[in-house]
């Protein structure tokens, strides 16, 4: 039968050699006969128990647990910005909008607004002779609630006197709920630097505690007796190859400054300054449009792994990305040099790839 593995099978003769032993006389290999029966099915059910004890095993440590494992972990061992444990939860979009109408026209608190989510005023405005702005958050937490500048929402039921849309100033700070990947690799760095109540690494897990940001760097930049956080959120800011925006320092700078030593000097929270990696490759095989899509995602996945503040990016590795890239037989990479940092503030992004 297809289900019966080599493993149960295994199992099996081990039971049915365990009856033979002792039970003298008695042959559990004889078919369809009784002890036949109850050997296969208890060996079965040996089977179904190792296989539980095997997976149990996995989700005992957090590097290969499962989500509902995971999470058990991360409740154990993380703290966030916000005062929860663990996973880092979705956040509300919030920021303010413009209204029009008739001058002296009240817009109360709480009223609703539809845009891709609902939307909701956190205070009561009275429209002046201009636009006039009015804080709003969103009803459901995630990315979904970030808006553009520009961006138009529509009040849900009419208020007389006031025009039915408002237009976006500002409408951000949504976060999805974190991932797998992001929360395995926050409770792994924790594990593997215990809080040091200031170490270089402890800024690095106070960044990364912070709702949206995926990775963080801690360096001595300005010189002793200071510590200078760079960081990144990949998923909130993936337009812009992850580089945080000023709302997103000061929320880091906020947090942090509740965390670290009062004796550090000076204490700086900035974006990194972005240093393209332009690649141009030849004599593609197979030279396909499949083929070019998955070398840039295997660099784009290179330089996330790999790419720090001040960090070299070898030509060596541009090679290794794209040789290991599924497919792809043969290259000639025409950038042999390698791509060596300004500075210790920038980092590494793919910029142009051109295929010749």
């Amino acid at each position: 039968m297809p289900w019966v593995t080599p493993q149960l099978r295994e199992v099996r003769a081990l039971v049915r050699d365990s009856i033979r032993a002792s039970l003298p006389g008695a042959d559990a290999l004889v078919p369809n006969s009784v002890l036949r029966v109850l050997s296969d099915n208890q060996g079965a059910l040996c089977h179904l128990t190792l296989q539980y004890v095997d997976w149990l095993a996995l989700q005992l440590l957090p590097d290969t647990a499962e989500t509902e494992w995971l999470d058990r972990h991360g409740d154990i061992w993380l703290d966030n910005s916000d005062s929860t444990t663990g996973r880092k939860q979705a956040t509300l979009a919030q920021g303010t909008v413009t209204f029009t109408g008739i001058n002296g026209t009240v817009v109360p608190i709480n009223s609703q607004m539809t845009g891709p989510i609902g939307y909701e005023t956190t205070e009561a405005i009275t429209i002046g002779a201009g636009p006039t702005e009015a804080p709003v958050r969103a009803l459901d937490p995630g990315a979904i609630g970030n808006l553009e500048p520009g961006a138009t929402i529509s009040l849900t039921a009419p208020i007389p006197g006031a025009d039915s849309n408002a237009t976006v100033i500002e409408m951000t700070g949504g976060v999805d709920e974190e991932n797998d990947t992001d929360l395995r690799a926050r409770i792994l760095h924790r594990i593997r630097n215990p809080a040091m109540g200031g170490s270089q690494a402890d800024y690095i897990s106070w960044a990364t505690a912070v709702p949206g940001v995926t990775r963080a760097w801690a360096a001595s930049e300005q010189g002793p007796g200071t510590i200078t956080i760079r960081f990144l959120m990949d998923e909130l800011r993936a337009d812009d190859d992850g580089w945080p925006i000023e709302t997103d320092i000061f929320a880091v700078q906020d947090y942090v400054d509740t965390k670290r030593p009062v004796t550090v000097k000076d204490c700086y929270v900035l974006a990194p300054f972005k240093q393209f990696v332009d690649v141009t490759i030849q004599n593609l095989m197979p030279d396909t449009a499949e083929a070019e899509a998955s070398i840039e995602a295997s660099l784009r996945q290179m330089l996330r792994e790999l790419a720090q503040p001040g960090q070299t990016i070898y030509a060596a590795w541009i090679s290794y990305a794209i040789m290991n890239t599924p497919g792809v037989e043969s290259f000639t990479l025409m950038t042999t040099d390698d791509w060596v940092m300004p500075s210790l503030g920038h980092l590494a992004v793919l910029g142009t790839l051109l295929f010749e």
